[in-house]
């Protein structure tokens, strides 16, 4: 007791810098009060995994990360403003340059002001000196006598600059990741600008945080296929067939399914509570960190029968075309046969699937009418703009003799999906044994968050014109004269 008491406040001062310096798990335990001085730090192990990932850049281990986490367990704060300010403190690298970017300009620049309040506040300073230079001492950018430097912008816009660091906290709002346009932005960002903003190709870090949102969000396109990046994944609630582990000898430590990630936080009264609001979709997403419910969302896939025949008496059938024209890779062209049956089902004969160019595509089109017969109405969905139309109309012009149609379609893919989900709710939909059985149902299982919907597109507008009054057949037959 007594050799404690002789200690000076210089030397606290160092067994502080020094307990710092050892971990950013510490240093946010001791920084904690700068930035949230009424709010207690609460500590979960999640946070020493996401520390350690983040020591892991600064040591050289690693310079690609992806972080898959829910909401409100301090991913944020972590990876934008506590590692940026130890990196300049206690590891004494303020030469270190960082943009950080979001997928709006404000939530960028709220990480970046907090960073700056750490930084300038009297307990940063007293430890660890840093000053930064008035002239470049902006809310969107600041640099320190060091040249080091901080940069908050949205990622659209991140030009100029080149960083030892790039953090892209979520790339995707919740609202925008069912976007194809934005999705293709974002995808577009990944591939073509955050390379390009590095200062050094060789060891400056990317660091991506976010949720999971869509099957083809930035994460879902990074873990198709090898982008060197090291992925930590922690959903709220512990599946064990989906236990993520790490090149850094890191394993989630959770043992029992539906164990909670931050229970010090989000309680089981509180995880199920929220889930009740949220919804199965977004549940998936935002808590479990994989787009779709296990059991699927929209669609209660579980309900459809598989038989082996269809009824040999069938009213009306239908075979609605989703077109696209990618060959080998993109979305696919999907041609959904269905019919309605005397017993008041509908029964989905056939999916005729593919990528292929446009030329391919309609001679394939061209001989499934062929092989369907005059009994088959084919409805083509036309895509939007001149460019669609024409399309669908040189569809129609190669049909001649069979009974051909096109549309465009009006409202979100959601809504012209639901009469489909409905009657499958109902077990009023019924699919004929085909080895095309199994893409079809996982495509019902990932809408509206999976990477392809073609199939849904084309069953859905099947089922939309197999469920209009019998009496629009007249309106069919007069439009063939």
């Amino acid at each position: 007791m007594s050799a404690a008491l002789s200690l000076s406040n210089e030397d606290w001062l160092a067994i502080e810098r020094e307990y710092c310096a050892r971990s950013l798990a510490n240093f946010v335990r001791e920084a904690w009060h700068v930035l949230e001085p009424g709010q207690p730090y609460i500590h979960g192990w999640h946070v020493d995994a996401i520390c350690e990932h983040l020591e892991a850049i600064t040591n050289g281990d690693l310079n690609r990360l992806l972080i898959n986490i829910p909401p409100g367990t301090m991913k944020s704060t972590l990876t934008s403003v506590f590692w940026p300010a130890w990196e300049w403190g206690p590891k004494g690298l303020p030469h270190i340059r960082m943009i950080g970017a979001s997928h709006e300009q404000g939530l960028a620049v709220r990480d970046t002001r907090k960073m700056r309040n750490l930084i300038n506040s009297p307990w940063f300073q007293q430890r660890w000196p840093t000053a930064l230079t008035s002239d470049q001492n902006q809310k969107t950018f600041y640099e320190n006598e060091a040249t080091g430097w901080r940069q908050a912008c949205a990622v659209a816009s991140m030009t100029g600059k080149r960083g030892d660091r790039v953090v892209w906290d979520d790339p995707h709002s919740v609202e925008a990741a069912l976007s194809a346009a934005h999705r293709e932005t974002a995808l577009r960002v990944f591939q073509e600008t955050l390379p390009t903003r590095l200062n050094n190709p060789d060891k400056s870090a990317i660091v991506i945080v976010m949720q999971r949102l869509h099957e083809a969000d930035v994460s879902g396109f990074i873990l198709e296929d090898d982008y060197g990046y090291e992925h930590l994944c922690l959903p709220m609630e512990f599946e064990s067939d989906r236990r993520c582990t790490t090149s850094l000898g890191f394993t989630d430590p959770r043992t029992e399914d539906g164990e909670l990630l931050f229970p010090q936080r989000f309680s089981r009264e509180t995880v199920d509570r929220d889930k009740k609001v949220m919804g199965a979709m977004a549940v998936a997403g935002q808590f479990q960190q994989r787009p779709a419910p296990r059991g699927g969302g929209f669609f209660e896939w579980d309900k459809l029968e598989v038989v082996e025949t269809p009824p040999k008496k069938l009213l009306q059938t239908i075979r609605y075309w989703d077109k696209a024209g990618t060959d080998g890779g993109g979305d696919w062209t999907a041609g959904v046969k269905m019919a309605t049956g005397a017993d008041g089902c509908f029964y989905v004969l056939d999916v005729i699937r593919d990528q292929v160019a446009a030329s391919k595509r309609e001679r394939i089109i061209r001989q499934t009418a062929e092989v369907d017969g005059l009994g088959v109405h084919t409805w083509i969905e036309q895509e939007g703009g001149s460019g669609g139309k024409e399309s669908a109309e040189n569809t129609i012009r190669s049909l001649a003799g069979y009974s051909a149609f096109s549309e465009r379609p009006t409202g979100e893919k959601s809504a012209r999906a639901t009469p489909l989900s409905t009657q499958i709710e109902a077990g009023n939909v019924k699919l004929v044994r085909g080895a095309w059985n199994k893409d079809f149902i996982d495509e019902l299982k990932t809408f509206p968050v999976g990477k392809h919907d073609d199939q849904v597109d084309a069953a859905s507008g099947a089922l939309n014109k197999l469920a209009v009054p019998v009496k629009s057949g007249l309106v069919l037959k007069r439009n063939r004269r």
